[in-house]
C-alpha cells in the first residue's frame, strides 16, 4: 500500500544518490551561478556523488541527457540553462524543444530530472532566478529520487505480498 504521505515536503537524504548535471554554457554567468547553486544545496543534502557535463546551449541538453541516462547510474539527473527572449522566433523554439526533450528522457527512461532551463524575458530576470532556481533543482532531484526509491520498494513489496498469498 502507498503511504499518501510520501512526496509532501519531507526532511531529504541525498546521502546515498548518484546524481548528474547537465548545464548549457550559453549565458554562461547565469548557468554558471545556476550550477553553483544547485551542486551547493545537493552538498547540503547529502550527496557527494555528483557528475557534471557542459554543452553548447538548451537544444543540446537533452542529448547529453540521453546519454547519461543510457548508462543506468543515475538516480536522477539536472538539467541546467537559460534561454533569454530575443526579438526573433528562436526563443519560443529553444525553449519548447529543450523542455519536451527534457521531458521524453524523463518519461522513456523513467528516471527524475529536474528542468531548471530558464526562460525568461530578460537578463535581469534570469540573473533574480538563478540562485533559486538552482538549489530549487536540486531538492527536486533528491525528492524525486528518494520518491521514485520508494515507490519501486513499495511495488516490489506488494508483488511478494501477491506471491506469498
Amino acid at each position: 500500500m502507498l503511504d499518501a504521505n510520501k512526496g509532501q515536503e519531507q526532511e531529504l537524504d541525498g546521502q546515498f544518490l548518484h546524481i548528474g548535471i547537465v548545464q548549457a554554457r550559453f549565458n554562461e554567468d547565469i548557468t554558471n551561478a545556476l550550477a553553483a547553486a544547485c551542486i551547493q544545496e545537493l552538498e547540503a543534502l547529502g550527496v557527494s556523488n555528483i557528475d557534471h557535463v557542459m554543452v553548447p546551449g538548451a537544444l543540446e541538453v537533452p542529448i547529453a541527457l540521453q546519454a547519461m541516462a543510457e548508462r543506468a547510474e543515475y538516480d536522477a539527473l539536472i538539467a541546467l540553462g537559460c534561454i533569454i527572449r530575443g526579438e526573433t522566433y528562436h526563443f519560443e523554439l529553444v525553449a519548447n524543444e529543450s523542455g519536451a526533450g527534457v521531458s521524453r528522457i524523463a518519461l522513456d527512461y523513467n528516471l527524475p530530472i529536474a528542468n531548471a532551463i530558464l526562460t525568461t524575458e530578460n537578463l535581469e530576470q534570469a540573473v533574480a532566478r538563478q540562485t533559486e532556481k538552482g538549489r530549487d533543482a536540486a531538492r527536486v532531484a533528491v525528492e524525486m529520487a528518494c520518491l521514485m526509491e520508494d515507490l519501486s520498494a513499495d511495488l516490489a513489496e506488494e508483488l511478494d505480498d501477491e506471491e506469498t498469498a
